[in-house]
């Protein structure tokens, strides 16, 4: 079985955002992942997190809405739900680590559920490599 990653919003948004820098390189990471049948863990923030943004970026309600069903037919895409414990260790992670809120739920995901997180966030790639494995899409 392969190893489970976890992926910050920020690699979808870019997957999703053609004329962003590295977006092939996104699109190609998530579509192997797919053909791979890779164990994605997400915090269910991933949602509205995404959809927010494209909509947002695109200026398009219709196409965001059309995204989140496509991300949830996704194979192996387990949420995980943002309940008091997991907030409180995301809280814990976003203290220590001088991170937003939502990328600490990212993190605290990931560490929870042994998991690799995948990031285009500068501040996770800098600030969280000494307690997770974390790394671009590649």
């Amino acid at each position: 079985m392969k190893p489970p990653v976890t992926i910050d919003a920020s690699v979808f948004v870019n997957a999703f955002s053609p004329d962003e820098a590295g977006s092939d390189e996104s699109a190609e990471f998530l579509a192997r992942l797919r053909k791979d049948g890779v164990p994605i863990l997400q915090p269910t923030l991933f949602f509205p997190e995404v959809i927010a943004s494209i909509a947002r970026k695109h200026d398009e309600t219709e196409i965001a809405l059309e995204l989140s069903q496509e991300l949830k037919k996704f194979p192996k895409l387990l949420l995980i739900d943002l309940d008091e414990d997991l907030a409180d260790f995301a809280s814990e992670i976003a203290a220590k680590h001088r991170l937003r809120g939502s990328d600490a739920v990212y993190a605290a995901v990931a560490l929870r559920f042994g998991a690799e997180l995948i990031t285009l966030d500068k501040e996770q790639l800098l600030r969280l490599p000494k307690v997770l494995s974390v790394r671009k899409p590649k």
